[in-house]
Order: structure tokens, then sequence, then C-alpha cells
């Protein structure tokens, strides 16, 4: 939501999930190298949550609460709930006084660790990565970057060389791109970034637990592309359980290994890419259809 900007804590995950939810898109933010003390501002959660944080081996879950049939399935799940009632502020929510709710509840990543059960361990890894050395697959093709079209929310990830990563910017009221930032507090530092982004081409389904709410399909097999490197790469996904990691492969079969650093992972609509060549304006690269 463009009152929840400037987030705290984007640049400082590991992995970010943007999903598809009722008529916007929310972010799923992963902290385990580092953490962002404040994060936020934090929302309610989805029945999709649990379905693609599987395969984290339990993670602990920040949120600010959910309906009762919500907060039963992730009661249900293998996430640890340590959302705002369940753990009775203990992870360090906080309502901040500058803004407005429900924009304005934060918590403490290191704060929240400290509510792990006895005997948690480490996620297994999420992907592969390349070697310093290694090669980009012949199935790389070199890009400016990608627009991607969510729920009412349009994306432009545009490779920036000097720094070696793509920088995301969103489309705004006037149909103009702007730079995301994200935020210490409430001031702006730093453009979202990524060296990574994968787009999932994804069937979403209703969730039972409240018919309005959106729920992407993300265990079986779909298509999608992985940008990394100053490449775009087509894929195709599986994941045959909600524990397990995602495989993505490229027409050869082969295994796509990811640049290491931060990674975001969209979850869109089928076909919500529309790639943007090297030297092309991406005013003149149409948004794709959702």
């Amino acid at each position: 939501h463009p009152n929840a900007r400037p987030q705290a804590g984007l640049n400082k995950a590991d992995i970010v999930i943007e999903e598809n939810v009722e008529g916007l898109t929310r972010f799923a933010a992963v902290f385990h190298s580092d953490g962002s003390d404040p994060v936020g501002p934090l929302r309610s959660g989805r029945t999709q949550d649990k379905i693609f944080l599987g395969s984290y081996n339990k993670p602990l879950f920040m949120w600010s609460g959910g309906n009762y049939r919500v907060t039963q399935v992730i009661n249900r799940s293998d996430l640890v709930n340590i959302g705002h009632s369940a753990s009775r502020g203990k992870a360090g929510y906080y309502r901040e006084k500058t803004r407005k709710i429900p924009h304005n509840l934060y918590a403490s990543t290191t704060k929240g660790w400290t509510l792990a059960p006895e005997g948690s361990g480490p996620p297994p890894a999420q992907f592969l990565y390349r070697g310093v050395s290694d090669a980009m697959p012949s199935t790389a093709v070199p890009v400016d970057g990608a627009k991607v079209s969510m729920y009412n929310v349009k994306v432009y990830w545009k490779w920036d060389a000097a720094s070696g990563q793509f920088l995301r910017y969103t489309e705004n009221v006037k149909r103009e791109l702007e730079p995301h930032m994200s935020a210490e507090g409430t001031t702006p530092v730093d453009q979202v970034n990524a060296k990574n982004v994968v787009v999932l081409y994804c069937t979403y389904k209703r969730s039972w637990a409240d018919r309005k709410s959106p729920e992407a399909q993300t265990t079986g097999k779909g298509d999608g592309f992985v940008l990394t490197n100053g490449t775009i790469i087509p894929i195709t996904w599986t994941r045959a359980e909600q524990t397990d990691v995602f495989t993505f492969t490229d027409s050869s079969g082969a295994v796509v290994r990811m640049t290491p650093g931060r990674t975001w992972i969209e979850l869109g609509f089928k076909k919500s890419l529309a790639q943007v060549d090297p030297g092309v304006d991406p005013k003149k690269v149409g948004w794709p259809a959702t």
C-alpha cells in the first residue's frame, strides 16, 4: 500500500516475497543472516503465507494478526506464531506515532528471534548460487529490466550495472515510474534493490478462510523468469510439497543458479512479465495484462 511506504527492513531481508492480496500486494520479508530493528509496518496474514513459507523449517511468523480462520491456519501450520497478539508484545511491537493506523505497527527482529522455540534450527538453502568464476548459462539473455503487473501494482525492475543489482520502481497515480525507497524508521535511505528477481507465474484460487482473499498455489509446476546478473532466464519452477524448496530449471533442464545476495520473488499471475531489452525505453514496453 502506498501509505505503508517507506517500509523499514526490505533492504536487510535475505528474501522478500511479493504476493497478491485483495486489490493490492503485500510483502513477506525473510530475515536470516541479518535483522532489522525496526521492521514494518506489519500487516495481517493470509492462508497463502503458510504455503510458500513452508520450506523455511518452522519460521517465526511476525504479523499484525488475522481473522479467526486465518489464525487457525497459521496456528496449525509449521509457522511459529509470534504475532502481535500471540506474542503479547514480546517481539517488540509498537505503534509509530508519526503514522496512521493500520500502517504504523512495527516490531524488532532481534526481540523476535528470542521467541524461537527450544531446538529450532536453520532453514535449508532456498537456492543454488553461482561461484565468482562461474559463467552464465547459455539460456541467459542480457536485459535492461522487466515490467511486472501485480494486483493493481505495476513494478519495474531495472538493472543497474554500477551496483550490480536490480532497482525497484513502481508506477504512481500519474502513471509515472518512481523509485521505491526502503527506510530506517521513517527516513528514506536507499532504493529497494535485489541481486535476483524471480517471477513465478502462479494460479490464484480463493482462500477457504476468506473468500475475498486470493491464494497463490505455489506447489506443483509452472513457468516464470529469473533476473540475475543483468540477464533474464526463462524457467520452469517445480515444488512437490509445501515443505520443499523451489527448483528452477532452464530450457536445457539445468538448475538455474543465483547471484549471492538478496532475492525478491514475485508471485505473479500468468504472463505477468514484459521484458525490457537493452537500449529500449521502458515507456515503449506495455504493461502485461492481469
